[in-house]
């Protein structure tokens, strides 16, 4: 799939012919805003390598001033793509050490891909090569949880909050008897199926994937320490 050059336009909001403009006046700015390419493993090693500045107290908070903001103008090139939950206290440019520009955010309650958010991963890597996903679930869930809480009393969650449930049953039931703690077991076995789904239903990934050119990934990050840590497919 390629995006037209008028449907690139409309998505990623170019600012009309003010901007187009104002960028061929500033070549400095559009070819800084292209940032060189990198491969998928030293993206995993990059986000890796920010979770441990942020764990250890030491981050650099990189990319996050006006300087940064008016480079990004010109445009953008994520290096990373994340699916992560919207839990307000898993913000991925805070637990990655990233900043403006780095990541290309998904966030959903219980890190679901349905078809948006798929749409919007594919976005990603169709249109700025970004070489890496991640899906990222946490300790202690909250859309998990009532999903345990819905299976275990045979009740519903309330508004739209049941159709969050209803895409995590199939996934958190298998696990509900296994050993161990019941939402981790189902947060991880949920990382891991959102992994395959963005593999297995998205031709695009999937190509790109066959081509050494992207990796999906899964992590698990930890309230209680700050630490991501990659969960085996």
């Amino acid at each position: 799939m390629k995006l037209s050059r008028l449907s690139r336009r409309s998505l990623l909001a170019t600012g009309g012919a003010a901007v187009v403009a104002a960028a061929a006046a500033q070549p400095a700015v559009a070819a800084a805003a292209a940032q060189p390419a990198v491969t998928p493993d030293e993206a995993l090693r990059r986000l890796l390598r920010g979770n441990h500045r942020f764990v250890a107290g030491h981050g650099r908070h990189p990319h996050q001033s006006l300087d940064d903001l008016h480079r990004l103008a010109a445009g953008q090139h994520p290096f990373a793509v994340t699916v992560g939950c919207a839990d307000s206290r898993v913000a991925p440019e805070v637990l990655f050490d990233q900043g403006l520009g780095d990541l290309f955010d998904n966030r959903v309650a219980g890190n679901i891909v349905d078809d948006l958010l798929l749409g919007s991963v594919e976005l990603a890597v169709e249109e700025f090569h970004s070489p890496l996903i991640i899906a990222l679930g946490h300790e202690r869930c909250g859309a998990i949880t009532a999903t345990i809480d819905a299976i275990r009393s045979g009740g519903t969650a309330p508004g739209h909050i049941g159709t969050i449930v209803e895409a995590l049953r199939p996934i958190v039931a298998p696990v509900l008897e296994q050993p161990g703690d019941p939402v981790d077991n189902a947060v991880r076995a949920n990382v891991r199926a959102q992994v395959r789904g963005l593999v297995e239903r998205s031709p695009i990934i999937a190509e790109r994937v066959h081509q050494r050119a992207l990796r999906v990934v899964g992590g698990r990050y930890d309230l209680d320490t700050g630490r991501v840590t990659l969960v085996d497919p």
